[in-house]
């Protein structure tokens, strides 16, 4: 990829070589250190830094916030964009939706936390905007690629550690080192202290929890018809209302109004008041029909499945779900014990197989679920919901995990158009006409 710069000596930044020519500048990072020298066989191709990108893009006066944990990246980040777009703040948002600036979404989602160049560009394109923040998602891939090298952090923001991505890791200490490792600098940090507890520079720390004093705490809240809660801070108490479905989203909130509390110089009760406008993320707990009651959600995780199910444990819950194939096995078992747990119905699926026999992973998926009364195998993921809608009673609740708004499911190294929301849509309206 090539972008665009203005009032150089060359017309192009790049970090690919391949495409590098007597026009671009080669920006020289540690994912492409190992071509360094064939940049250097080619004639009048500068190379540079991020650090200069950085000074040729001039966004070093940008606020950065960066969000990491295993699971609510994506909601945190995005409550975050919400409450300062409202309060009239002009911000970005990059995570695994896609780049946002100012309410307008300008790039497709990618990656996570895409190359430093492409982030770097990014940040010139909000700069233009009038952006005063850049909110974005960081993971533990990022970190230890150091695709994040160069951004100096205004605030740095933990969420939650469960098991996850240790097939890239290799074991869940190293996947706490690497998470550790984002903490351990100078810089503003808030951190989850309810969460599994990483290594972290106590230095410039503020904290946030329910069950344990912290920096931020909340004194009480309900769950009944999305989230109504008192959050502290210092000697300061102000309630917030919230849309959204389940405990696990009520400390993304109470993040984000910690996080938006500490970058900025809102009151607690002007932070609070926007709460509510944030309607959440799609594919996260999203609400895809009423009658029947049917959500779907990212959850891809043992921990995350747990969440988003015991949010609704007082409800009779359906779910369809699999597991990713080429990655962490070990928590395949996991994540079969889970939905034994909560669920009265199971329908084991495909879930982006690539090119692992679908087949072996629900096998391995099955070793968790004792109670096989409840189960069915249905590989083919859109027959599996259809039978899954189908077959709902009174009072059931149909939860469809692991892919959310993703539009695709990767098989055998295709990715075929597929998104689970359209899929109930389209059931609803042949059942149902809705």
């Amino acid at each position: 990829m090539k972008y665009p710069v203005e009032n150089q000596p060359f017309d192009y930044l790049t970090d690919d070589s391949r495409i590098c020519d007597d026009r671009c500048a080669f920006v020289l990072t540690e994912q492409n250190f190992r071509y360094l020298e064939t940049i250097k066989k080619k004639k009048n191709v500068k190379i540079l830094s991020p650090k200069i990108v950085q000074d040729i893009y001039d966004i070093k006066n940008l606020k950065i916030v960066g969000i990491t944990g295993t699971n609510g990246k994506t909601t945190t980040s995005a409550a975050i964009y919400s409450i300062l777009l409202d309060l009239g703040v002009k911000t970005a948002f990059q995570g695994s939706r896609g780049l946002f600036i100012n309410d307008e979404k300008i790039a497709k989602k990618t990656h996570t936390t895409p190359p430093i160049l492409t982030t770097l560009y990014h940040m010139y394109l909000a700069k233009k905007a009038g952006c005063e923040f850049f909110i974005m998602e960081v993971s533990s891939h990022a970190i230890a690629q150091k695709r994040i090298e160069s951004l100096d952090f205004k605030l740095k923001i933990f969420t939650n550690i469960t098991q996850d991505h240790l097939d890239y890791h290799g074991s869940f200490e190293e996947y706490m080192r690497i998470k550790s490792g984002f903490f351990m600098d100078d810089a503003l940090k808030l951190i989850n202290k309810d969460a599994k507890k990483i290594d972290f520079n106590i230095k410039n720390t503020y904290t946030y929890a329910l069950d344990v004093p912290a920096s931020f705490n909340i004194l009480a809240y309900s769950l009944n018809n999305g989230i109504t809660a008192v959050i502290k801070h210092f000697e300061t108490q102000e309630e917030f209302h919230s849309p959204l479905y389940g405990f696990f989203n009520l400390y993304n909130i109470t993040a984000a109004i910690a996080a938006v509390k500490l970058i900025t110089n809102y009151s607690l009760f002007e932070i609070c008041a926007k709460v509510e406008n944030f309607a959440g993320v799609g594919g996260r707990m999203e609400a895809v029909s009423q009658r029947p009651l049917v959500i779907v959600d990212f959850a891809h995780t043992p921990d995350g499945m747990e969440k988003v199910l015991d949010s609704l444990k007082e409800k009779k819950i359906s779910i369809v779900f699999g597991a990713g194939g080429e990655r962490d096995k070990s928590k395949r078992v996991m994540m079969g014990r889970v939905a034994n747990r909560y669920a009265k119905k199971i329908y084991l699926t495909n879930d982006n197989p690539r090119s692992e026999d679908p087949i072996s992973i629900i096998n391995d998926i099955k070793k968790g679920i004792l109670d096989t009364k409840k189960l069915k195998v249905i590989p083919d993921r859109k027959e599996a919901i259809y039978e899954a809608v189908s077959e709902l009673e009174d009072e059931e609740i149909l939860m469809i995990l692991g892919k959310g708004d993703e539009e695709y499911i990767e098989i055998n190294k295709q990715k075929i158009p597929f998104d689970d929301r359209e899929v109930v849509r389209a059931i609803m309206k042949e059942k149902f006409n809705r």
